[in-house]
């Protein structure tokens, strides 16, 4: 499950110069702004993606589908942004630092390092954990596994040390987690196989921590972090897509959906989750840093799941209450600065 902040990315010529862009995520209203607009979009993909990927609901595209989707509505509103970048860059005299002809404003290595793990991974495994797995697990584990990976990483790779109030917060956010999805959870192993699509979520909520990580390390640009990310997603997996689905290896109803709803998840999948989102969740990363910031999208879970409950009439027990009410208290103890 991931941003200007609230709008979408302005036509090239309007780009702002790359020293106000570098500056997104400096202050502290562009950091809450950012996490709100980061929260919402990732609530309602998973309810998006749940009614959209079910088959009782009269759902019209398949999961590797809605990736596809994603990939080329993405491409379609940052591919040029990213052209104009690298044009820029060199007229100025940076020639170093583009890839995949031009259209990447980043290094060919950071460019398939980010793209991989942010996007054509990600994508991957995301949508196809909805075959298997009920939306649901989805929720919990796409979104509340992210504390838990970025926490260890950063640990690991950036050499972060977890205070008393973030290792707390952890253990309320993963009890909460756990309150959410711990009931459909218990039959992940009954033979169904929707442990395979648990294994899909958690693998997608790993590769975005590593995601995550990676910008916080190297300090990138949020707006060319995520053109990177989609540069190499559209050139990896749309041509994989194309040639299995020409191979009758895995199905396909993009020819049988309407161009109308096909549109709308162009739009939504790519310029919503991807560009808006993914602009927003970076800059959120550069004021919050990968920890905090997986702790506030912690929210997601309980949120998606009353979403759900009001927009799609499922019900909302009491574990999902208390789930919720856990998981804002562990956001609570995580955000706050070591004294």
């Amino acid at each position: 499950m991931s941003p200007s902040v609230s709008a979408p990315p302005p036509a090239p010529g309007l780009v702002p110069p790359a020293s106000a862009i570098a500056t997104i995520g400096t202050n502290r209203t562009t950091g809450l702004l950012a996490a709100l607009v980061t929260v919402l979009i990732w609530t309602s993909f998973i309810v998006i993606a749940r009614a959209s990927t079910d088959p009782a609901r009269g759902a019209l595209l398949l999961p590797l589908d809605m990736g596809m989707a994603r990939v080329c509505g993405a491409f379609a509103v940052l591919a040029p942004w990213g052209w104009w970048l690298t044009r820029r860059d060199r007229a100025a005299g940076r020639v170093d630092g583009h890839a995949f002809g031009g259209l990447s404003p980043l290094p060919f290595r950071m460019t398939v390092l980010t793209g991989f793990f942010g996007g054509a991974l990600y994508a991957t495994f995301a949508y196809s954990g909805f075959a298997f797995a009920p939306a649901a697990h989805g929720s919990v584990l796409l979104p509340g596994g992210l504390p838990l990976w970025t926490s260890l990483l950063a640990v690991l790779v950036l050499g972060e040390r977890l205070h008393r109030e973030r290792l707390i917060g952890l253990v309320l956010i993963v009890g909460g987690g756990l309150l959410v999805g711990g009931a459909s959870l218990l039959h992940a192993l009954d033979g169904s196989g929707v442990w395979r699509g648990d294994l899909l979520f958690m693998g997608a909520s790993m590769c975005w921590s590593v995601y995550s990580v990676l910008v916080r390390r190297h300090s990138l640009d949020a707006v060319r972090a995520t053109i990177a990310i989609t540069v190499f997603a559209f050139c990896t997996y749309v041509p994989i897509y194309g040639l299995l689905v020409l191979a009758q290896l895995v199905p396909s109803h993009l020819g049988q959906a309407g161009w109308q709803f096909v549109l709308f998840q162009m739009v939504y999948q790519g310029v919503g989750t991807v560009a808006i989102s993914g602009i927003t969740f970076t800059t959120m990363i550069r004021y919050y840093g990968p920890v905090r910031s997986t702790m506030i999208t912690a929210l997601v879970p309980g949120l998606s799941a009353l979403a759900a409950a009001l927009l799609l009439g499922e019900a909302l027990p009491w574990n999902v209450l208390a789930g919720l009410a856990l998981v804002s208290a562990g956001i609570l103890f995580g955000v706050r600065q070591k004294r």
